[in-house]
């Protein structure tokens, strides 16, 4: 009987470390998918305040899901429809410019009046002859090879990911309030009203802040696109949209759009459009800072700004820019649950 049971209980604790072993292996494959579902119903969350401003409108749900639906749709056509077009410009242009370089290459006056720029200190034939060197060889030319199929393979991921993420942000927010009354049925009845209050006040917060960052992002998209045509600069349209992307990341989002439209600007325009865009930026995350955020944040989240910083940077090691996205408003739960659930509980103790 003591083997037996020795027996048993080995079986089963090994069963057991399989299982989890399966479960978190199984987590791990559908970490993509899973990453999708999470964007798509933190979205679903932000856009709900929406429906419900357009249901206090006398709009039936059906009707506001559709107006919503419509908008967000609209947008990202307007998006694919201006980008095609400007990547065919370029390539067209490089395609049509391409005998030049390769003239311009080949001549070696360039050269000459580089080595006399530089007084010496760098030898341009023996870098060009390093670089051809290097080319010749089949061994780096398969490493690009490579890691431009990486990168496509990887662009074409990104979008159709997008794709997957605005499908199912549109299902779940048609879907919300019957995903929100099933949850609750799951609740002991006991329980049932206590939860529904504190889940209502969670969601009401996450939504409140994806508006506010949304906001946040249309005002620097929209101060862009006015800037880039004042100034004639380049695809405004697509860089409005890349300044309101990254406006949606916390704390370095702005700064690193900012500094990507600044880097296009010069190579697609000129230094003067360059200059005059880092002129604006500067001003302008000065003022976002001081004057736009606090005023919309505040009244979204209440978070204190030292676990802003922590809750940001945290989410973003441990999921990137979903992960320090979601971040704060996970942040913003956490100190409801706490305020309303532990600290009562504590003081009945």
């Amino acid at each position: 009987m003591r083997i037996q049971n020795s027996f048993r209980v080995g079986l089963v604790g090994t069963l057991g470390v399989g299982l989890g072993l399966l479960l978190i292996t199984s987590i791990t494959s559908l970490a993509t998918v899973l990453t999708y579902v999470g964007a798509a119903l933190f979205l679903s969350l932000g856009l709900d305040p929406l429906v419900s401003w357009l249901e206090k409108r006398k709009l039936p749900r059906w009707a506001a899901i559709l107006v919503v639906v419509v908008v967000v749709l609209a947008a990202v056509a307007t998006l694919i429809l201006t980008i095609i077009p400007l990547i065919s410009e370029q390539v067209g242009l490089f395609v049509k410019t391409l005998p030049n370089i390769i003239t311009n290459l080949s001549d070696k006056v360039w050269i000459d009046a580089l080595n006399a720029q530089l007084g010496g200190w760098v030898d341009v034939n023996a870098l060009l002859t390093e670089a051809a060197a290097w080319l010749k060889d089949p061994a780096n030319i398969s490493g690009l090879a490579g890691g431009a199929l990486a990168v496509g393979v990887s662009l074409v991921n990104g979008f159709f990911g997008a794709i997957i993420v605005i499908i199912l942000t549109l299902y779940f927010t048609a879907a919300l309030n019957s995903i929100k009354s099933f949850t609750y049925k799951m609740i002991p009845a006991t329980k049932r009203d206590r939860f529904i209050q504190l889940s209502g006040q969670i969601t009401d917060g996450v939504g409140r802040y994806v508006i506010g960052q949304i906001t946040l992002g249309l005002v620097n998209g929209v101060l862009t696109f006015l800037l880039l045509t004042i100034i004639g600069g380049r695809a405004p349209i697509v860089f409005a949209f890349i300044a309101f992307v990254f406006s949606l990341i916390p704390l370095v989002g702005t700064i690193s759009g900012s500094a990507l439209i600044v880097l296009s600007q010069f190579v697609l325009a000129d230094g003067t459009v360059a200059l005059i865009a880092i002129i604006y930026y500067l001003i302008y995350m000065q003022v976002e800072a001081y004057v736009i955020s606090p005023r919309i944040m505040n009244k979204a989240v209440s978070v204190p700004g030292s676990i802003v910083v922590i809750a940001a940077i945290a989410g973003g090691s441990l999921l990137g820019i979903l992960g320090a996205l979601v971040a704060i408003p996970v942040a913003a739960s956490i100190i409801i649950i706490v305020k309303e659930v532990l600290l009562p509980r504590q003081e009945k103790l």
